[in-house]
């Protein structure tokens, strides 16, 4: 009798590991807008850091990354568990969020071009010069990199809810909790491998056999383009995952969308969904960038 009992449990624990396997696998799907984003502009704050402090300062932005889950989490889960009708408009505000961002990313790459030009030019400039405090920038650097993942740690918070809302408490808690720590170890794995990929093409580059150098120096080379192209898909996929969330809020925009598909058929067919989705959410991203960004600006000039 105990034997089966505890074949009985073990049957149980295996089968609530797989569902929260299978929930992880599709929220981290839905998250990958934001991944690719986090990925992409966590990397990015380590830039004009000196090659010896990078790997410390990964470490301590990813140790405010899990400080920031620990409190994302309860806080969804108590939103869940008293106010779950809230589940919702929060999903829908984090799709809103992710679109606005994603737009201004492109309105600011292209009207703010000589402001980030002198920005660099001042960080290098601030860089050689014996008498900046480089612990003081480096903490800088550490504090805004932690502020933007706890923007970005809420929008995955907030989508893995969304497809979690119908599961028990106890299995919202160990889906939320495996998706924060898979995400938090995987985005800043990524990050340090990343900002040390130059240094591993430098070593190769140095060591003795054409195949060795040649390989070191094409690392040399793709490691900015690396870069670039994280950031790119980022944004591409921020459109796509915010658009999908909102036109999921919105059954009718849903539904032309699916209606306007089921009239081709194969492969296109497929794809046009998702692809109706971003198109949404960058027109979307526009029109939010063009409410919200004048208002910013008139509060920026008030608190002035």
């Amino acid at each position: 009798m105990a034997a089966s009992s505890l074949l009985v449990l073990i049957d149980d624990i295996a089968t609530v590991l797989d569902d929260v396997a299978l929930m992880t696998k599709t929220a981290t799907k839905k998250t990958a807008g934001v991944l690719g984003d986090d990925l992409a502009l966590n990397a990015q704050q380590v830039a004009g850091v000196k090659p010896a402090r990078e790997l410390p300062v990964v470490w301590a932005v990813a140790k405010g990354s899990m400080k920031n889950k620990a409190i994302l989490v309860p806080a969804a889960l108590a939103i869940s568990f008293f106010v779950p009708w809230l589940v919702t408009p929060l999903l829908m505000l984090g799709g809103a969020f992710l679109c606005f961002e994603g737009f201004e990313k492109i309105a600011h790459k292209f009207l703010h071009r000589e402001e980030d030009a002198a920005h660099k030019k001042d960080l290098h400039e601030a860089l050689k010069n014996p008498e900046v405090d480089m612990r003081a920038l480096e903490q800088d650097k550490v504090k805004g990199a932690i502020r933007t993942d706890f923007i970005l740690s809420a929008e995955i918070i907030a989508i893995t809810l969304g497809t979690v809302t119908d599961q028990t408490i106890g299995m919202q808690f160990a889906v939320l909790t495996v998706v924060a720590i898979m995400i938090t170890v995987g985005v800043y794995g990524l990050v340090a491998g990343i900002v040390k990929l130059d240094d591993g093409g430098l070593y190769l580059s140095q060591k003795e056999g054409a195949f060795t150098q040649a390989i070191g120096r094409g690392i040399l080379w793709l490691a900015p383009y690396m870069m670039k192209t994280l950031s790119i898909l980022g944004t591409i996929a921020m459109f796509l995952v915010g658009g999908g969330i909102l036109t999921h809020g919105l059954p009718p925009v849903y539904d032309a969308i699916h209606h306007f598909a089921e009239g081709f058929g194969g492969l296109l067919g497929a794809i046009l969904p998702t692809l109706g989705d971003g198109l949404f959410g960058l027109i979307a991203g526009a029109i939010l960038v063009a409410v919200i960004t004048p208002l910013q600006k008139l509060w920026a000039a008030r608190s002035a």
